[in-house]
């Protein structure tokens, strides 16, 4: 326990030592300078801190759990990331940058109108606030339960354990979003980044090695187990889930049509995402990282789901129960990693954790700030003004989000599929919104309005009444091409009253010279995609034979 805390806490002061070296002296007096760091970002520090704003204990624990329940089709989470990045650095980002755009409500402002943009800012706001942040805080806090038995320890009951770990992670995580501004979460995340690929990547190798002893190998222990894996749980192995299979297994029909379009909107129109983009000092540097950011999420799987596979194996093969899925991966991470490890482990935990926390709540800041209060509170608001108003509101949102947090503990399906089919409610409707807007030129204002309000009767009424008959993303598959389709039909309605065509104008915010070598690296991307894909299919080391859901 000593040598845990020792490398934890050492880790820990470390990501926040060198975040105040890099911050220090930074003028954070602007709005520009503290919600976009200045538009200064280089490509290696966006591509980490997207990274690091994607993942977070709700991933590395939920994904793990649906890979331990129904094998490897979850990986369609990390590696369709990949082409949905292409399309950020290709498409949106030109765009965004064009603009000069602070948040995708603004954008959403210009391209329809004020009450739009308010409409869409709310429904962003109270989905980061009642979903997204709460399940990272409760992700989190499970990870840390597992690894430290903060419950045994204190004496308390495994919930209020998560109450008091909640708190902890807001507390923290509140310091960087709330006083540091846009450029200590994104230093802060890059080197966290480096330690998350060092010790996300410790888990399969040494969880291999327990596995290939155990199984009572003769050779390299890591050589053992994956061989006792293919040989007996090769089922497991197999990413192409049948058509009909139910969350958490993602069906084969869905992964590059409904799990696409969700990861479009996850990447190309979720703000803490896009915010990153928005910071770059320009677009050379907006499409190095996110296509950086492109390969690091095609080798994501080999933590984010080969790790959940393993545990299904050394579980069954040692006679160990799991009582729900979101409890796998900590079991596996408390069993595995040796001693002097843990404590490293649990502080790259913490900072993925962090992470995906200041980003959505600083993201969350920016459009309170941007879009409600000096749009519509008081526009005539000094800079000065937006940052303590941005610093304040940052404060009641992590109140509000910590008292929910500790709640999903009543959820028991799956933190991942929990959130990823609530997420769409909102979110789809905003990749509509912003897609659609570019490609139709006649729009009229009231569209995406028409659009929201569609989108949340249909899939809420798919939530509740075909919900456990049929896969989420179907219903997603099905809703973008017909939204799509209702602002086709608006704008050519609408081009005949308003023949004039909108034009997106060039702000000037940045240098949009595009990289030299965008399409060489697309290409390296597509080709790694498929390979995976290949790889873990009846193709490579899979079988059809896929398992039954836990």
């Amino acid at each position: 326990m000593v040598w845990t805390m020792a490398t934890f806490i050492g880790f820990t002061i470390l990501v926040a030592v060198i975040s105040y070296v890099k911050t220090k002296g930074d003028d954070q007096s602007t709005a520009d300078g503290y919600f976009l760091a200045g538009r200064g970002l280089p490509g290696f520090v966006i591509a980490g801190s997207l990274l690091l704003t994607n993942l977070s204990a709700e991933q590395l624990v939920g994904t793990n759990g649906q890979t331990w329940s129904v094998g490897m089709s979850p990986m369609a989470f990390e590696i369709v990331a990949a082409p949905c990045c292409i399309v950020l650095a290709l498409f949106a980002a030109p765009r965004y940058l064009k603009s000069g755009i602070t948040t995708i409500p603004e954008l959403i402002g210009l391209r329809y109108d004020r009450s739009t943009k308010l409409w869409f800012s709310i429904a962003y706001i109270l989905l980061y606030i009642v979903v997204q942040i709460p399940v990272i805080l409760y992700s989190g806090s499970l990870v840390f339960e597992n690894i430290f038995n903060v419950s045994g320890i204190l004496g308390v009951t495994k919930f209020q354990a998560v109450i008091i770990l909640c708190i902890i992670i807001s507390i923290i995580g509140s310091i960087y979003a709330i006083f540091g501004g846009l450029k200590a979460v994104a230093v802060s995340d890059t080197v966290n980044g480096i330690g998350l690929l060092i010790g996300g990547f410790m888990i399969p190798f040494f969880a291999l090695s327990v596995l290939g002893k155990t199984a009572g190998g003769d050779g390299l222990s890591v050589i053992d187990g994956m061989r006792f894996l293919i040989e007996n749980h090769s089922d497991m192995l197999n990413s192409i889930a049948p058509a009909d299979s139910l969350p958490p297994a993602v069906p084969w029909p869905t992964v590059f049509t409904g799990l696409f379009f969700l990861g479009l909107q996850s990447w190309c129109t979720h703000q803490s995402f896009i915010q990153r983009v928005l910071a770059a000092k320009n677009l050379k540097e907006a499409q190095k990282g996110a296509l950086y950011c492109a390969f690091l999420k095609i080798i994501g799987f080999m933590y984010l789901a080969l790790p959940g596979v393993i545990a299904y194996a050394l579980f069954e093969l040692q006679g160990d129960q799991v009582s729900m899925m979101d409890e796998a991966y900590p079991q596996l991470v408390a069993q595995v990693v040796p001693a002097p490890l843990m404590g490293f482990f649990a502080a790259v935990m913490l900072g993925a954790i962090l992470s995906s926390f200041n980003s959505v709540l600083n993201s969350v800041d920016t459009m309170f700030t941007m879009d409600i209060y000096a749009e519509f509170v008081d526009r005539n608001a000094s800079e000065d003004k937006l940052v303590k108003v941005g610093k304040n509101v940052g404060i009641i949102f992590a109140v509000l989000t910590t008292i929910v947090g500790p709640l999903i503990y009543f959820f028991p399906a799956g933190l991942k599929t929990f959130l990823d089919s609530l997420v769409m409610l909102i979110a789809l409707p905003v990749l509509t919104a912003v897609f659609g807007g570019f490609f139709f030129k006649h729009l009229p204002k009231y569209s995406a309005k028409v659009i929201l309000v569609l989108h949340v009767v249909c899939y809420g009424s798919f939530l509740l009444f075909l919900g456990s008959e049929f896969h989420y993303l179907y219903a997603v598959f099905v809703l973008l091409p017909l939204e799509l389709l209702v602002m086709f039909l608006f704008n050519q309605r609408n081009r005949a009253k308003h023949p004039e065509a909108w034009e997106q104008k060039d702000v000037g915010a940045v240098d949009l010279t595009p990289w030299k070598y965008r399409w060489v690296a697309t290409a390296l991307i597509l080709i790694c995609v498929a390979a995976v894909y290949i790889a873990f299919s009846p193709l490579g080391i899979g079988t059809w034979n896929y398992p039954q859901p836990w």
